[in-house]
């Protein structure tokens, strides 16, 4: 994946606000609905999320900008503190130790011997001194863990992405739909092999990134919808935006900022089955810059047709 900063065009100077304020113009421009002939906006639309799961989280950026993670947001290997010197980098940038016994004590078998109060079991000495292990000697934990981040619509329908390990090796790895966030997929034999045990498991933990207008409540959506002041007077029909694409919304006469509509089964799918709802609440928004016209008739309106909304307040 690009650099996150490239991706959504900012420095890496930029305030949190530049960095939201960019992600939401590039989300808008390169929705999948709003780009349905476009083969690529779905690629792209999951590179900006990717990129604003890094950036839009102060504690993931701090890492980025230090180096600890990649642009896929995975750890970097920092090699092994306090390692034996003659460590050398082997295959995926990992460093490869060598222990050996040696005159004079101070080797891996005294190591072992400090750590278990005897002579290690499962180890023999090998040729020239070096330590070998039996299967059913000391236990190695040879799964690893890594992190994935999939858009909303990709957790709802599901979908192929591939993985980064470690060890440099690329895996394409199926998302099955209706995953949730803080999910682990198991991989069985992908993880790390040693001779004489059986490879660990590869344990992917999923997360979502921040959708561009939908806020996910449980199985639950909700988003702010902004209607015009001549809608929410004199009543409407409005295309509203779901997973499933846009549907239209009658908006009643006199609706007031901030009525909630439910729109039933256009939520997620439910672990239990099912599906969860959508919550839209409306949002009045003004035109731009100084209105006359609108002015003289509010000022008109307001002389006749005085009231005050927040009479329960005082």
């Amino acid at each position: 994946m690009r650099d996150p900063y490239e991706v959504l065009g900012v420095p890496r100077g930029a305030s949190a606000a530049a960095i939201k304020s960019a992600y939401r113009k590039l989300a808008k421009k390169h929705h999948p609905d709003a780009n349905k002939n476009d083969p690529k906006s779905q690629a792209r639309f999951s590179e900006l999320n990717s990129a604003n799961e890094i950036l839009g989280d102060e504690a993931r950026r701090k890492q980025f900008d230090r180096g600890e993670i990649d642009a896929e947001g995975k750890p970097r290997f920092q090699g092994f503190p306090g390692g034996d010197p003659r460590g050398r980098a082997g295959p995926g940038g990992f460093e490869t130790h060598t222990f050996r016994s040696g005159p004079g004590g101070g080797g891996f078998e005294d190591i072992l011997n400090s750590m278990f109060g005897g002579a290690a079991r499962g180890a023999r000495p090998g040729p020239g001194g070096a330590f070998e292990f039996e299967t059913g000697g000391i236990g190695l934990d040879l799964d690893l863990s890594v992190a994935m981040t999939v858009s909303l619509e990709e957790a709802v329908n599901g979908v192929e992405k591939r993985v980064r390990l470690p060890s440099g090796k690329e895996l394409n790895v199926k998302i099955p739909a209706g995953v949730i966030a803080g999910q682990q997929i198991r991989l069985k034999g992908q993880g790390e092999s040693a001779p004489g045990h059986r490879p660990g498991d590869l344990l992917i933990t999923v997360s979502i990134a921040p959708h561009a207008f939908f806020k996910v409540d449980g199985s639950d959506l909700r988003v702010d919808l902004p209607v015009t002041l001549y809608e929410a007077v004199l009543g409407d029909k409005v295309r509203v935006p779901t997973l499933g694409g846009a549907v239209e919304l009658s908006i009643p006469k006199n609706t007031s900022s901030g009525r909630t509509f439910r729109l039933k089964g256009k939520g997620l799918p439910k672990p239990a089955g099912g599906t969860g709802d959508l919550f839209v609440t409306t949002r009045i928004v003004l035109p731009d810059g100084n209105d006359s016209e609108l002015e003289a008739l509010m000022q008109k309106w307001r002389d006749g047709h005085r009231y005050n909304p927040r009479s329960d307040l005082t």
